[in-house]
Formats: C-alpha cells, structure tokens, sequence
C-alpha cells in the first residue's frame, strides 16, 4: 500500500503497525512510532509519490571473531535495533538524506568505483548498485529519508545496515523481491570492499540479510552453507558495551589480522587458512616462525580454535544448554585477547575493552563476555543473568556512561520492506 500522511499520523493504533513493532523491535510502539513520523514528515515535504518504509537491522557476532575473512566458521545474529528508511521512486539517481549526515547522491549512469569516495556513504550506494547491475539485476533511482539507532563505530555494523538496506530497495522496488538473501550480501560486501575500501569478510552482512540466529559456513563464498535456529536463552539478557573507542582510523589494524592470516596460508601455496589442515600448521611451526611473524602464528593459532568453537556453540545453542555456551564465549573472548589480539589498539594505554572486561568478569551475574566485533576499539557483549541485568548496567553506565550500555534483543527478521495496511 502507499503510505499516506493520516495513516502515519495514527500507527500506534494501527494493528499492522503494532505487529511489525513486536517483530522487529520486542515492542516500543510509542518509540516506533514517533520514529517512524518524523522521517515520514521529512521525507514528504521533499519528495512527491508513492511512500514505503525498510527496515535493516544491526547484528552482533555470538562467535566466530575474525575468521569470515579466511573462509571460516560463525555464529551471528540479527538485533533489534535497525535503519529506517522512507522511500520514494526518482529518476535517474539515488539520494539519501540520513538524520545527521550529508545527503548522499549517487547517479545511476556513474557506477565506476573511485578511491577518492572511499570510506563515503557514496561508495557504498554506488558499488550496491554496481553488483545488481553487473549480476543481472534491474537497477533504478529513489530518493530515501533514514534514521538509524545502530550505533556507530560500537562493532554492530552500521555500515553494512545501511549497505543491505539499499540492497533490499532495489530488491523490493526493481527486483519483485527475487534477490535471495545471500545475494543481497554479497552485493553489500563487494560494496563495502571494492568501493568503500575496507578489507572485509561476508559476516556483517549475511547477518543482517538472514536475520535470527544463524551458523554460516564461508568455505564458499559463492555459496556459504547457513543454518537458522532458534534463541531459547530468555532468562539471559544480552549486554553491548560501548566502551568509547571509535573504529574510524583502525582499518589497518583489521587489515593486518586479514593478512597476517593469509600469510601463513601463503607458506603452504594457499590463498586462504581454511584450505590448510591443522595438523599440518601445528607441525610446521618450527620452520614458520623463521619466515612469519610470531603475531600472525598466534593469529592462525586463533583461527583454527575458533572454528572449532563456533561448532560447539551451534551444537549448545540448539541444545539450549547456555552453560556450554557461555564456556565457548569465554573461550572465544580468551582466544581474541591472548591469541587474536585486537582487544586494543596498537600503543594505546587507555585500554576500554580491557577495562570493560575485567570489570564484567568482577560481576557474579555475568556468565560470559568477550570483545565484539572487529575488536581494538569500541564494544564488548556480555551476557547475564536477567535477575543482576539491571544492576550490572547501572554499573557499568557509571564507568562508561548512560548511551553507552544497551540491552539488546534477537530479531528474527532480516532486512526488510515494512509491509503495513
């Protein structure tokens, strides 16, 4: 249906509205509402047309730190906060005005990549619509007014939020909706790395595509294996702290671990660690540590536990057995210290993630914590006991401040057309 201004006016009595609120959100239908209002009310007094709103998810990583990259194993999740956008048809181009950031604008016949718009809003629209085109896809213009409560540079991917929301406008608006999730991913990711310029791998936006809990396998990139569950911890709440850092100038840092992975995998003729076994790495450790770094040994190290760990969570996740699972979120949160590393920058002495770690490991009602996401700076996930959720918050918001500590929620639904009547 077209959208109209009295329609808006009153969602928080509209049944359809109030349903897609407690999908997609657990409820807050005051809060969605007047969210959903104010982009309305922006949008409209721009453009002229047919209104639909799209909803993108953020996503946390349950397990799985940094091995996407190199064809691994991971568990993710699809969470309740989200990118909303209010879209019209338009010709010839693309314009998003996003609350508190310049109006992008992308015109349709420009789609070559450019490194002077890397790490732009731009280069992520332009190269999403690079993939649909060079893959078959029909491409068109819109105009799309945003607003996001996916915090920025806190390890929940806001880029690749936004990147799957234009995805799923194209989708839904050119495509008759026949572009599959994992297309829809792929399509951001070649975004996110080819155009935007950040080396990346395919977890952020296959979990915001796939919505709910999912186990995906990157042995192939072309076609990951993937499986969806079920979240049956409900007496456990889930915790992200932002603890300050900002993930802005570390793109090196990410980079490194890529590579250092790759350059191990280099000493046995191979692109990437998953084609080697191992045993046969384990073995070779003698004479690797005379051609590679010791970090980037460590590194692989981590890789090759980490996998074996995302299999133990799919198995406690499916079992509901949440003690097995929180002994493979330590492990994971270990591994990424001692092994990975990126619980900290490079030279940095101000350490936030350590800080926020050593403190929820201080708490009796945290069952399991670990660094979230790329790592270095920004977020950890905690995950505690309902009964001690509210007190370990208040606690941790004294040392990190009030818009710094959320509880968050599982989403079952991916990326999506907000479909209401």
């Amino acid at each position: 249906m077209t959208v109209t201004k009295s329609f808006v006016d009153n969602l928080k009595d509209n049944a359809s509205f109030c349903e897609y609120v407690d999908k997609l959100y657990g409820g807050g239908v005051d809060y969605q509402a007047a969210r959903y209002k104010k982009i309305y009310d922006l949008h409209v007094a721009t453009y002229d047309g047919d209104v639909s709103f799209y909803s993108s998810p953020g996503r946390i990583e349950l397990c799985g730190n940094h091995t996407d990259h190199n064809n691994g194993k991971v568990l993710c999740a699809s969470i309740t906060v989200d990118t909303v956008a209010c879209v019209t048809p338009l010709e010839g181009k693309v314009v998003v005005a996003s609350i508190g950031y310049p109006e992008v604008v992308v015109d349709l016949d420009e789609l070559e990549p450019s490194s002077e718009e890397y790490g732009s809003s731009e280069a992520l629209v332009r190269g999403v619509l690079a993939y649909y085109k060079q893959n078959g896809y029909k491409i068109g213009g819109f105009a799309a007014t945003t607003s996001s409560d996916v915090f920025k540079g806190a390890g929940v991917s806001s880029s690749a939020s936004f990147e799957v929301l234009i995805c799923e406008i194209l989708n839904k608006m050119y495509n008759d909706g026949v572009v599959d999730k994992i297309t829809k991913a792929k399509a951001a990711h070649y975004a996110e790395s080819i155009y935007f310029g950040k080396p990346c791998g395919l977890l952020d936006q296959s979990a915001i595509a796939l919505g709910g809990v999912s186990y995906i396998d990157f042995k192939s990139t072309t076609s990951p294996k993937v499986k969806t569950m079920d979240w049956n911890f409900a007496d456990t709440s889930i915790v992200l702290i932002n603890t300050g850092g900002d993930h802005c100038d570390l793109t090196s840092q990410y980079a490194d671990i890529r590579s250092e992975m790759e350059w191990v995998a280099g000493m046995f003729h191979v692109r990437k660690l998953r084609k080697v076994k191992e045993e046969d790495f384990l073995a070779a450790v003698p004479e690797l540590q005379k051609q590679v770094s010791g970090r980037a040994i460590l590194r692989a190290m981590h890789y090759f536990e980490e996998n074996k760990r995302v299999e133990a969570g799919v198995k406690a996740v499916k079992s509901g057995n949440f003690k097995k699972f929180a002994a493979v979120i330590n492990g994971s949160g270990q591994s990424s210290y001692e092994l990975l590393q990126n619980c900290y920058p490079l030279g940095d002495t101000v350490q936030r993630i350590p800080l926020a770690l050593a403190l929820s490991k201080l708490n009796k009602d945290v069952k399991a914590c670990r660094v979230h996401g790329g790592g270095f700076a920004g977020t950890i996930i905690a995950f505690v006991d309902n009964a001690g959720a509210d007190a370990y918050i208040a606690d941790m918001k004294k040392v990190f401040g009030d818009d710094c500590v959320y509880r968050i929620g599982v989403r079952n639904e991916g990326t999506c057309k907000v479909e209401m009547n």
